[in-house]
């Protein structure tokens, strides 16, 4: 059974991941292959947004939690970080926060990606360093617009 903040687009449910192999982020990064790190504690979630973005031509990377996140935007340098907010060992927003500190990723865009949807939720997101916002379930029409234009 999928999570309840299920990453799946709207109107989508278990019955319909047979067609979810359809759905196809248009993004075509440039020069090289983009590298998203895909920061979720969910694994259903992951593994939706890690199909989805490699049947795109992305670059995978996961972490479960906050910590975890820290660790390999360190080491992996990703082109993009997409970032739950409600996360085991370290919350996304103190993740985005030390992940910003490393001067090396304090250009790295973060994209919070969180269930709750209200102008306090936003404001912490950017205040702690995030980009954008993007609220569960994810539209993936509004990602593939939105990594467009990162990658621009």
């Amino acid at each position: 059974m999928l999570a309840s903040n299920t990453l799946l687009p709207k109107a989508c449910t278990s019955h319909h991941l047979h067609k979810l192999g359809k759905i196809v982020i248009n993004q075509e990064p440039a020069d090289r292959t983009w590298t998203v790190l895909v920061v979720e504690d969910f694994e259903d979630n992951r593994f939706m947004m890690k199909r989805l973005l490699e049947m795109s031509g992305y670059r995978v990377i996961e972490a479960v939690n906050g910590q975890e996140a820290v660790d390999l935007a360190g080491s992996e340098s990703p082109d993009v970080i997409l970032m739950d907010l409600s996360l085991p060992v370290l919350d996304g927003l103190t993740a985005t926060r030390r992940i910003r500190e490393n001067a090396a990723l304090r250009k790295v865009p973060i994209v919070a990606v969180s269930a709750h949807d209200t102008a306090d939720f936003h404001a912490d997101a950017l205040a702690a360093g995030c980009n954008e916002y993007m609220t569960k379930p994810i539209d993936f029409e509004q990602l593939e617009h939105l990594l467009g234009r990162l990658a621009g």
